[in-house]
């Protein structure tokens, strides 16, 4: 019936053609279809496998290393974890997969099955260990291997996708030849035609050179790398179902392409979440010893004080994982940081907070400030002799939370300043800006234009009188927050 519309479709604007002229017609088009429905099946097919591959990718670079971390600290036990039904699972994905693709492509999966099972090994040797009650920090080297196996059969799934892409850009390639010699039978059919009918071959060539014509743009773009690039619908019957394939292979490359990007803002956040886990162990020991210091002297007062300020601290820069805190934590945050400092620090440090409790109760990314004071205490005041005075401030002014963290410490050059703002430019995580183990400068600056959204982060200026570090950011009730996470998974 289909094959009926579209030898209908033809000869309806052909008017009386002789049936050698409409065979002529057909079969050269019932040829082309067949050759670019199959390019597409296998388009689609390896559009497919790379979306399953892309699957796996969180389950071995994340959830696996997760469960066996979980599993390594008491939180759950194997069955809990699941972490051999997501080996298992991996490795059936892995074989069926290997089992759809094409030789040149196969060997990157065979490569990550066989690592795989290296995979395997160490969690067996984890179970094994808590079985005969092993060390945890034997343990936790086995957690070390885990992840670098992890990290390698993901580059393995990697190496895949890139070699599919490549596979399909060939395939793109070899429909746009299909196309070409198409269009070109097609001119010839009307050439031909045009011998018996002017007039009717004139109108039969508008009708069918047009969407072919399209259809050649349409894919020249996509191949060129504009994926916005879509077909319009044709009165061309026979052109139909290619149009469509064409427009949702688009569709597929443009997900694709989104989701490639969504996942690398996602391992971004992972990576600057593991910055965030570096805890300074410097600090913690100065603290405790100055805590057995004042206890010694008998300053039970001071000994609490410091005491609930350190459990203050930790206490927030942890906050349960949680990535946005209201302001009121991150200003006690920062008050507990600076109360243990000038204990260490009492005759050349002295420090101001001008966070009104108004704001407080907004939400906004937690440890922002805190590298900021860390970096004006190390690299201005510690350094300048005399010390000086840290000024930490926040307002709200247009919708917009605005904070500013003054030193009047030994400030920085022209050229220091400079190489920093280049630095964070360039969006190259450090952790030695803000002292030892702290965030520094340069990540919070990331962290900003990362998790806000922004084009620009800090804003810096310094001379000889101290340096002043200041940021704004939109104003976001815990509600805000809520559907931003739930939006961005």
């Amino acid at each position: 019936m289909k094959r009926a519309d579209k030898e209908k479709s033809i000869l309806g604007r052909i008017n009386d053609l002789s049936h050698r002229i409409v065979l002529m017609l057909v079969i050269p088009i019932i040829i082309s279809l067949v050759l670019m429905l199959f390019y597409a099946w296998k388009y689609h097919s390896s559009i497919h496998r790379m979306q399953t591959i892309a699957s796996l990718k969180t389950v071995v670079a994340e959830e696996i290393p997760g469960a066996a971390w979980n599993i390594i600290s008491g939180r759950e036990s194997f069955p809990e974890s699941g972490i051999y039904l997501k080996i298992k699972d991996v490795n059936e994905t892995i074989e069926r997969i290997s089992e759809q693709t094409t030789e040149e492509n196969r060997l990157s999966l065979m490569v990550a099955g066989r690592t795989m099972e290296t995979l395997q090994n160490y969690v067996d040797r984890i179970r094994d260990n808590i079985d005969h009650q092993v060390p945890v920090v034997e343990n936790e080297a086995v957690l070390v291997e885990v992840r670098d196996v992890a990290a390698l059969v993901d580059s393995m799934l990697n190496e895949y996708i890139a070699q599919e892409i490549a596979s399909s850009a060939k395939m793109s390639v070899s429909l746009i030849l299909v196309i070409i010699i198409t269009a070109s039978v097609e001119v010839l059919i009307v050439i031909l035609a045009l011998w018996f009918r002017n007039r009717s071959v004139k109108k039969t060539a508008l009708f069918v050179r047009q969407p072919i014509e399209r259809l050649e743009e349409v894919t020249s773009l996509l191949a060129a790398g504009t994926l916005d690039a879509r077909l319009t619908d044709t009165d061309v019957t026979e052109l139909r179902n290619l149009t469509k394939q064409v427009n949702n292979m688009a569709d597929d490359l443009e997900t694709m392409m989104k989701q490639s990007e969504l996942d690398a803002k996602r391992l971004r956040k992972a990576e600057l979440r593991t910055l965030q886990a570096q805890i300074n162990p410097h600090f913690l020991y100065n603290t405790l010893d100055a805590i057995v210091w004042k206890a010694e002297a008998g300053e039970k007062d001071e000994v609490i004080q410091l005491t609930s300020a350190l459990s203050d601290f930790f206490r927030i820069s942890l906050s349960s994982g949680a990535d946005w805190i209201p302001i009121s934590q991150e200003k006690k945050h920062i008050e507990g940081y600076l109360k243990i400092q000038q204990t260490r620090y009492r005759d050349i440090l002295k420090y101001e907070i001008d966070i009104p409790d108004d704001i407080g109760e907004y939400y906004m990314l937690k440890l922002m400030l805190q590298p900021l004071v860390e970096n004006a205490l190390y690299h201005g005041i510690k350094i300048k002799r005399g010390g000086g005075k840290i000024t930490v401030s926040g307002k709200k002014e247009e919708g917009n939370l605005v904070f500013s963290v003054k030193d009047t410490g030994l400030g920085m050059t022209k050229e220091q300043l400079r190489d920093l703002n280049e630095r964070m430019k360039k969006g190259q995580p450090s952790v030695s800006e803000g002292g030892s183990g702290g965030f520094g400068l340069v990540n919070v600056n990331m962290r900003i234009r990362l998790y806000y959204n922004l084009s620009d982060g800090l804003e810096i200026e310094s001379d000889s009188e101290g340096t002043v570090v200041k940021f704004k950011v939109p104003c976001r009730t815990k509600e805000e927050i809520f559907e931003h996470e739930s939006v961005s998974g």
